[in-house]
């Protein structure tokens, strides 16, 4: 006996029926169909190893740590912020952050998720019920955070926390956490394509800084020092950082290399020893009374016989580690830093014009002048001794 035949067309209808079945059923890569019928997830493994579900291209989130808002802004995501550490809602007579300088008015307004540094309040984060919490902090000191930070607060408010190290440009390690933590955040937003964009932006200003200055002899390398780098707040001359980026991708000799790579302070008499040719000032000293490193070069008696302060070789450069690093002043500094130590090099470099077309790219606006004028427009310039 054999089966009956079906009609041509209901055999074509059935077979299309199966397949949209089966497309519907499977799943590729690490998304996965939600709990609430069509609600998409993503599955993903965060910075600190932990497996975390979140909904993909979430409508609502809040960044908890220093720099995590920052990095939203650098992926254009900002829109999608309700919320915000105390940090972001101060008024302060200086505001070293660009991100804050043209999207804080916003931030202003928004809803409090508790005190700045990753010290969230849960019941203000339950309360806004975001779709997600991204949470990161300062690589390498006690404000980072850690996994199982990122376990507790994901506890206690039922809401997906996806943690990453910040990073830095320090090291080739510190970078991948950089981008791995771009990566990952742009992946839950959506925002893929922008991440990539601001990494191959990122790897091709190094890469300009180094070719300019790569093949300068190493006798004729200039000798350099910062003093009155930010670390956790203001600090005065003999705070430096052995490995200053702009320093090293312009392949100046900094006095101070072989300190390490974070954060040091100096004795004053090896600062007078080391004399080095070029000093230059991080402003954001001058939140310190008697206007910290700069009234140190004017008024110390063993500092103002540096070769730097006598010849009129001193400058200031603009603070980037404020509620961690702003990778933009980072890249504006190293341009007037390299246009400072080898003009020829840098010839077709207007340094403020740089700084704007840098700023733009990572947080949406050209603000030079107004970050310039917290710090008394003395960025960019010769300090007067």
């Amino acid at each position: 006996m054999t089966s009956p035949r079906l009609p041509g067309s209901l055999t074509a209808a059935l077979l299309a029926a199966l397949i949209v079945l089966m497309l519907a059923a499977g799943c590729t890569g690490t998304e996965s169909t939600g709990a609430q019928g069509d609600a998409r997830t993503i599955a993903l493994t965060d910075g600190f190893g932990r497996a975390v579900t979140a909904p993909a291209s979430p409508e609502s989130v809040v960044c908890s740590g220093s720099g995590c808002l920052r990095y939203l802004v650098y992926l254009q995501g900002q829109d999608l912020v309700t919320g915000v550490d105390d940090i972001e809602k101060r008024e302060s007579a200086v505001e070293g952050r660009p991100y804050a300088l043209v999207h804080g008015a916003k931030f202003k307004t928004l809803p409090l998720i508790g005190e700045f540094r990753g010290n969230d309040d849960p019941e203000k984060v339950i309360a806004l019920s975001p779709d997600v919490v991204f949470k990161t902090g300062s690589t390498g000191t006690s404000y980072g955070t850690s996994g199982p930070e990122a376990d507790k607060l994901q506890e206690k408010t039922g809401i997906p926390v996806v943690a990453f190290p910040y990073g830095s440009l320090r090291s080739d390690a510190e970078k991948d956490d950089m981008y791995s933590g771009l990566r990952m955040m742009a992946r839950v937003i959506g925002k893929q394509d922008r991440a990539e964009e601001v990494i191959t932006y990122i790897e091709d200003t190094m890469a300009d800084l180094e070719r300019r200055t790569a093949d300068i002899p190493e006798a004729e390398r200039k000798s350099v020092y910062v003093g009155g780098v930010s670390a956790a707040g203001a600090h005065g001359i003999m705070s430096t950082e052995p490995s200053y980026p702009p320093f090293l991708w312009v392949h100046a000799k900094n006095v101070a290399a072989g300190l390490g790579v974070d954060h040091a302070d100096v004795a004053k008499e090896a600062l007078v020893d080391w004399d080095p040719g070029y000093i230059f000032i991080d402003l954001g000293t001058l939140q310190i009374d008697g206007g910290g490193a700069v009234g140190e070069l004017k008024n110390d008696a063993a500092l103002k016989g540096l070769t730097a302060a006598k010849e009129g070789r001193a400058y200031g450069v603009l603070p980037y580690n404020h509620y961690n690093i702003n990778y933009e002043t980072v890249f504006a500094d190293a341009y007037f830093v390299g246009k400072t130590l080898y003009p020829d090099r840098f010839a077709d470099i207007d340094p403020a014009k740089k700084a704007d077309e840098i700023f733009t790219f990572f947080v949406g606006k050209p603000v030079f002048a107004e970050l310039n004028s917290q710090y008394g427009n003395l960025g960019f310039a010769k300090i007067p001794l």
